[in-house]
């Protein structure tokens, strides 16, 4: 993670990136729209105690390999094939019971999930063998193999990026996304394409500094910390962090260890966080964890590649999440989210400015590939990729067609409605 992250680029007082952008066709052949009608269902996923919305609540239609997430304000959408009319949907996010409900449970609006919290004495399972937090996370590593997809596959997947200053959203990406994703025993890394692509950003609320985003979706594609090892937990770098194990957890209706983690050596910017592992199979199922980085020359080192003069521009805060979905026995990546914070402090001005960056992507659709023509069909992006300006399409309500998104939240809302009186208005 700390070779491969958002940098800001900048000439005179635009704080942009200046490379040649990789042009990226929109009409990709292999993933033309089919002729498979949809329904969509609305609703939110709520805490049964208190009412109260729950993010990142997943739902997977079962026997299928369909998903999709709620959002900040527990706000979901889910698209089903219409003849799917029987099928189950199962909810599940950390620190609740699980639910499964027929489909015919759910409305095009309005439906509303209660879930239960989580009460169960884990502690006292005991299914529970592991002692030593160092052991677990090293055989965790070391049954990738077995415990992840070792087959390549074709992964769609929804991704947004936001950009606030202050508490106004200034900057808006949307895509959707297919991933030519690579056995977990492969060292190949994951190819990316964009389907459908639309973005927006409004310069007048940036004054006389513009950030962007340097990689899109790679940002959260790379947070697969089990494909991706190289970048927070090298099998050969494990010795250099602390473990220790906090109360157990239940995900998905199965137990796991919770195991606190922290690098030892503090001289550079430093990850610390949560690995949430499987009992019963020592599979990483979640991951939350931060980079540190008070130290702020270090941190701006790391992260800002130019900046203009008479400023300092460094990041304040780094989190980052990662969710495996498991089918058939194997675990793959399913949702991953990064969330930076900025500041800007110009040499001659009183106050500072504060940027918030937030992107994620969940994996909506996969299925098993086997052939060797894909990236031959389409046009792939490049991990140095910057989202396209003004790309149109917020006016159109059919343009992610069958395609499963994550629910604007209500600011990123308003803000998608003031494009579209904008667009409507010209």
């Amino acid at each position: 993670m700390k070779q491969i992250e958002n940098y800001l680029n900048g000439k005179t007082h635009i704080l942009v990136l200046i490379f040649s952008l990789l042009i990226v066709s929109m009409e990709a052949v292999a993933f033309q729209p089919s002729d498979v009608k949809y329904v969509e269902y609305k609703g939110e996923v709520v805490n049964a105690r208190n009412s109260r919305p729950i993010s990142s609540a997943y739902l997977a239609l079962n026997n299928s390999n369909i998903s999709t997430i709620t959002n900040a304000d527990g706000e979901f959408s889910l698209k089903v094939p219409e003849d799917l009319t029987e099928a189950t949907v199962t909810v599940s996010v950390l620190g609740f019971q699980s639910k499964t409900l027929p489909l015919s449970y759910f409305r095009s609006a309005n439906t509303t999930i209660e879930l239960e919290e989580t009460v169960e004495e884990l502690t006292e399972i005991s299914l529970y063998k592991a002692t030593n937090p160092n052991l677990l996370v090293k055989e965790m590593l070391a049954k990738k193999d077995e415990n992840y997809l070792s087959d390549q596959s074709i992964m769609t997947s929804f991704y947004r990026e936001t950009i606030k200053k202050g508490w106004s959203n200034v900057s808006l990406s949307e895509a959707v996304v297919k991933i030519y994703k690579s056995p977990y025993n492969s060292s190949k890394k994951d190819l990316v394409s964009l389907y459908k692509a639309r973005k927006s950003t409004d310069y007048n609320k940036l004054d006389t500094i513009a950030l962007k985003l340097r990689g899109g979706p790679f940002n959260t594609l790379y947070l697969d910390m089990m494909k991706y090892t190289e970048y927070v937990l090298r099998p050969e770098m494990i010795d250099s962090y602390k473990f220790d194990f906090d109360d157990p957890a239940k995900i998905n209706d199965r137990f796991t260890y919770v195991v606190n983690f922290t690098e030892i050596d503090k001289s550079d910017p430093w990850y610390f966080g949560k690995l949430f592992i499987d009992a019963e199979t020592s599979t990483l199922v979640k991951a939350e964890y931060s980079l540190n980085v008070d130290d702020k020359d270090a941190a701006a080192a790391m992260f800002v590649k130019k900046k203009p003069n008479g400023s300092k521009v460094y990041p304040t805060e780094l989190t980052y999440q990662v969710d495996y979905a498991q089918n058939d026995g194997k675990w793959h990546y399913a949702y991953g989210k990064a969330q930076m914070d900025y500041v800007v402090n110009w040499k001659r001005k009183i106050f500072n400015s504060k940027y918030k960056i937030n992107s994620e992507m969940v994996v909506t659709d996969w299925q098993e590939y086997a052939g060797n023509d894909w990236k031959k069909s389409v046009d792939l992006i490049n991990p140095n990729i910057v989202m396209v300006d003004d790309v149109a399409g917020f006016s159109d309500s059919e343009f992610w067609g069958s395609n499963n998104i994550i629910e604007p939240e209500k600011s990123i809302q308003n803000a998608i409605d003031k494009i579209k009186r904008k667009m409507d208005d010209k």
